[in-house]
């Protein structure tokens, strides 16, 4: 699975004030220790309490490429703030995210291949969030559709099949794992899938067995890639033993310590 680090986010309060001081140490802090815990991407997200979101994006960014150049999924809503990010990343990042409505993906699908960046397209249009895999299933065909139109890899395109909190919506995280199985019909080679795993344990008094829970089942249901708490080291050990037991990986007596060594290079 492709592990993306969720903690470089201003919603975090500590992330928010380094980005409010220009601190860089506690941001190239996270960004060590989520690629050393098996991150193999960041995700980068000013927040919203920045006052300047692209401003605050510019450093953000630059502090990251002070000590890592591994891929960031630039996270925001403003196109503006997209591309400045992308602008810094450079090749390999990763646009999150965009609707899949028609008039985000004219916006989102060139700038990817603009800046040979992969693309997360969010099952969410201008009707919401669909009620069933078959609602997501038809917004992500219309972002493979953008996607193959336009000559951008649908390989380098992600579904995000949107998970929601269970204590809000229970059905959800079935259709959702529907939802992945039936992305992967829509080309060849298919689009990657990817989630935002901590979103279904939100508001939670068990947060993390839920986290860990749901994302092995997403791993067998095909899940690619994921946006996750890699500083979970429970998760991080579910992730490591569910692609073992899909025979993704090679078995050896120590293999959580192989797998790390094999993920940092």
């Amino acid at each position: 699975m492709y592990a993306i680090g969720e903690r470089i986010n201003g919603m975090f309060r500590a992330v928010a004030a380094a980005i409010k001081e220009q601190n860089p140490e506690p941001i190239q802090g996270l960004a060590r220790e989520q690629l050393k815990a098996g991150a193999q991407a960041l995700d980068v997200n000013v927040g919203p309490a920045a006052a300047e979101p692209l401003a605050a994006m510019e450093w953000l960014v630059k502090a990251i490429r002070e000590v890592t150049d591994a891929p960031l999924a630039i996270d925001t809503t403003k196109p503006e703030v997209m591309r400045r990010g992308l602008e810094l990343s450079g090749p390999g990042a990763i646009i999150n995210s965009a609707k899949g409505q028609q008039e985000q993906l004219d916006v989102y699908v060139p700038m990817a291949i603009e800046y040979e960046a992969s693309l997360i397209a969010l099952t969410i249009d201008e009707n919401g969030i669909p009620r069933d895999a078959n609602g997501r299933s038809e917004i992500a065909l219309r972002a493979v559709a953008a996607a193959m139109e336009k000559g951008l890899p649908t390989d380098r395109l992600m579904i995000d099949a949107v998970i929601l909190p269970v204590n809000v919506t229970q059905p959800t995280p079935g259709h959702v794992l529907e939802a992945i199985r039936s992305v992967k019909l829509l080309s060849d080679p298919p689009p990657k899938t990817v989630l935002g795993l901590s979103n279904v344990s939100q508001g939670t008094t068990q947060r993390e067995l839920i986290n860990r829970t749901y994302l092995v089942m997403a791993l067998a249901a095909g899940m690619d890639a994921a946006i996750v708490d890699v500083l979970d080291t429970e998760l991080m050990d579910a992730m490591i033993t569910a692609e073992l037991l899909m025979n993704r990986a090679v078995y050896a007596d120590d293999f959580l310590k192989a797998y790390r060594a094999s993920a940092a290079g």
